[in-house]
């Protein structure tokens, strides 16, 4: 009896970008110059790169692992 893992490789891989793109979100917001925050990397920038990589963490939870031997 084999039981398959629930994620492969890839998606660790592509887990561990998704966590870099949201700590890179995450920088930006808080490099921001203005006062609280309230420039372009706080108020947009970051904001989006942040949404962005947690939107790739769904794709790399919902990416076919990879390992598909029977």
């Amino acid at each position: 009896m084999s039981e398959k893992m629930p994620f492969g490789p890839r998606n660790y891989k592509l887990m561990v970008a998704g966590l870099l793109i949201i700590i890179t979100g995450f920088t930006l917001m808080s490099l921001d110059s203005d006062p609280h925050g309230f420039g372009f990397l706080g108020l947009t920038l970051g904001p989006i790169v942040t949404v962005a990589g947690f939107l790739f963490e769904l794709y790399a939870i919902l990416a076919n692992p990879g390992n598909t031997k029977k």
